[in-house]
Order: C-alpha cells, then sequence, then structure tokens
C-alpha cells in the first residue's frame, strides 16, 4: 500500500482509491491477453485481492503501478495456461448491426492488435492505449529499452501490413 496517496482513508479508502486510480487500466490490460471482459474483471479482481494480501507498503505511486501491472500481466498469463481455457470455445456476442464506420475502425485496429502476437501485443498496448513512455514499458515487462523499442517498431509494421491488406480487399 502506498501510504502517501491514502494517508487518513483506512483500507476501504485505499481500496476506493485502487479501484479508481488503476481498475480500468489493469481490465484493458487484461482484456489485451483474455479476449473476453468477463475473464479480464475476474483477473482484474484477483489482481486487487493479491495487493491486499501483500501487506508491505510500496515505494512509490510508480512502483504500485509496475507491480499492478506487473501482477495483472503474470495473472492473465497464467489464466491462458489453464486447463479450463484450452478446453473452451469462446461464443461471439458482439452485435454489428447498428454500428457507425469509425467504431468499425476502430474495432478493426482493436481486433488487428489483438491478434499480434503476445510480445508485440502487449508492448503496443502499454505504449498507445495506456500512453507509458518506452523507458516505463521496460520496466513493466523486464525488457531492455533497446528491445521495447525494437518491439514496438516490428509490431507497427506488423500492423500496418494488416491493415492495408484489410482494407485493399474492401476496395
Amino acid at each position: 500500500m502506498y501510504s502517501e496517496n491514502t494517508a487518513g482513508y483506512g483500507t476501504d479508502g485505499y481500496i476506493q482509491y485502487v479501484l479508481d486510480t488503476y481498475s480500468q487500466t489493469l481490465i484493458r490490460l487484461c482484456y489485451t491477453y483474455v479476449r473476453n471482459i468477463y475473464d479480464a474483471e475476474d483477473i482484474t479482481q484477483d489482481v486487487l485481492v493479491a495487493l491486499l494480501k501483500r501487506g508491505k507498503p510500496f515505494d512509490s505511486p510508480e512502483h504500485e503501478k509496475a507491480w499492478l501491472l506487473r501482477t495483472a500481466v503474470n495473472k492473465s498469463k497464467n489464466h491462458m495456461k489453464s486447463g479450463w481455457i484450452k478446453r473452451t470455445v469462446l461464443l461471439d456476442d458482439n452485435d454489428d448491426a447498428g454500428t457507425d464506420n469509425s467504431m468499425d475502425e476502430k474495432n478493426q485496429v482493436m481486433e488487428a492488435v489483438l491478434s499480434l502476437p503476445e510480445k508485440y501485443r502487449t508492448v503496443i498496448h502499454l505504449f498507445y492505449y495506456n500512453g507509458y513512455s518506452i523507458n516505463e514499458i521496460s520496466a513493466i515487462v523486464g525488457k531492455k529499452p533497446a528491445t521495447v523499442g525494437t518491439l514496438l517498431a516490428r509490431g507497427r509494421n506488423i500492423l500496418k501490413e494488416m491493415m492495408i491488406g484489410g482494407f485493399d480487399e474492401d476496395e
């Protein structure tokens, strides 16, 4: 628990602070791995429970955030390795009727990002959707900044090829 931001709030105040500050970021990050909003929410809940069980204070808000993100990534990966996931088939509950072109384009981009291999998907999501710098991503994923930069560049190139190929088919 990082007490500087939550001084005087107690456990309930800290929980509310974490929920307000990090819950949407954690859900989006988990979603990039599990591709199911319900599982992403469950994993986020598991991360928050792990935070409460942790008991040790963090050195800074950055340390707290990095711990939460790293824990979310690890729990998402563990979820994807589970036997349950390997034996189940997802049902598509998306209804495409009534969507406009801008939403279709956003969905195409998100689908393209989600279809990337994990190493590219993670850094692209953290960079573009969460706004982290290459150095911050480096600390989160445990890779050198140069490696993260290379993964971003390669991921962008793959996305570009996917999107150009997708647009050529529609024309």
